[in-house]
């Protein structure tokens, strides 16, 4: 099986500072780029609402890795689903997409607002997010990702309880 070794191109700065499931919204943190890129690299990037980010779950551990189908957050309301079908530190390379609001640019600095990722996360690429790569066609889901994540997931994070 071939392996890549793939270094950050930036860290999450501020934002999040403890993995939890919910009220991911409204916290605003900074994506910094590391010194090693030239500022022309994100030359544009301010004409975008979103970004596509690529980030390594940083505080998992190797033996966080679950390949078996196991139910949602353990909730047995929800089917067993196989390790592919979570999108949850537990897949093999640890690997996260999010779509944050893309805020200001500040130099090296992107400040962004719903990005799930904790401080000090490793990204590990980052595009603009273009509406026409997005999804083609009708968007087909089962009703449990819905049912596990709308109710909470980008609450303002203000409103935890």
């Amino acid at each position: 099986m071939p392996s890549y070794e793939v270094s950050s191109i930036a860290t999450v700065v501020g934002g999040h500072t403890q993995v939890l499931d919910d009220y991911q919204g409204g916290v605003r943190s900074i994506i910094r780029f590391n010194d090693e890129y030239p500022l022309e690299t994100l030359q544009g990037i301010e004409e975008f609402s979103h970004l596509t980010v690529v980030w390594r779950f940083h505080r998992a551990r190797p033996e966080d890795v679950q390949l078996h189908a196991r139910s949602p957050r353990g909730d047995a309301r929800w089917p067993a689903t196989g390790t592919f079908v979570h999108r949850n530190h537990r897949r093999p390379n640890q690997l996260a997409i999010s779509f944050p609001r893309l805020l200001d640019v500040d130099g090296r600095d992107l400040h962004v607002t719903d990005l799930d990722a904790v401080d000090g996360t490793p990204v590990l690429d980052l595009a603009p997010y273009f509406q026409q790569m997005g999804p083609r066609g009708p968007i087909r889901q089962p009703a449990w990702p819905g049912e596990m994540l709308a109710p909470t997931y980008w609450s303002d994070a203000s409103e935890r309880p």
